[in-house]
């Protein structure tokens, strides 16, 4: 597993480590209105996978303002951004924020994708900082666990993936 800290204090992740090369793992997330999501939702598009401790922070702020900038120059592209808050919090940020490119999605109820991409911080029950990119066919194509959970992640590096991916 990646070795990740989090205000610079070390933190245990649970799940499975995701990979370049894997078939990206499936899971169940809440949408903004309580619906259930998935990633076969989005099937046969490229996804960029977001993921924030909680959308309410600096640093979190920033990651989902930058992917929601860059969704225009994105084709084909679904945004996804994840998190431990409540729905109706990240529905109210979204509406303050002015984010309207990035779906924001719930894994509070099960913690179903935190488990199934290895991001679940054990000690504080938030997902640690990541972004995958996963292609039309399921693949995943880029992954980057940041390893200070206070800390940016190459949101380049992200987007040039994601506009790389088929």
């Amino acid at each position: 597993m990646a070795t990740i800290t989090f205000k610079h204090n070390p933190v245990t992740l649970l799940g499975n480590e995701v990979k370049v090369g894997d078939q990206a793992p499936d899971f169940t997330v809440l949408a903004n209105d309580m619906s259930p999501v998935t990633l076969a939702d989005s099937k046969g598009q490229v996804r960029l996978i977001s993921v924030v401790p909680s959308v309410d922070t600096g640093v979190c702020d920033a990651q989902t303002r930058k992917f929601n900038e860059a969704a225009s120059q994105l084709d084909n592209v679904k945004i996804l951004t994840i998190s431990v808050d409540l729905p109706f919090a990240q529905k109210r940020w979204c509406a303050a924020a002015g984010i309207e490119n990035v779906q924001t999605l719930s894994d509070h109820r099960d913690l179903s994708f935190g488990e199934a991409y290895g991001v679940h911080i054990k000690e504080l029950r938030l997902l640690a900082r990541a972004v995958f990119v996963v292609d039309s066919n399921d693949t995943v194509t880029y992954v980057e666990y940041v390893s200070e959970g206070t800390d940016h992640p190459n949101y380049e590096a992200a987007i040039e993936a994601a506009k790389a991916a088929k």
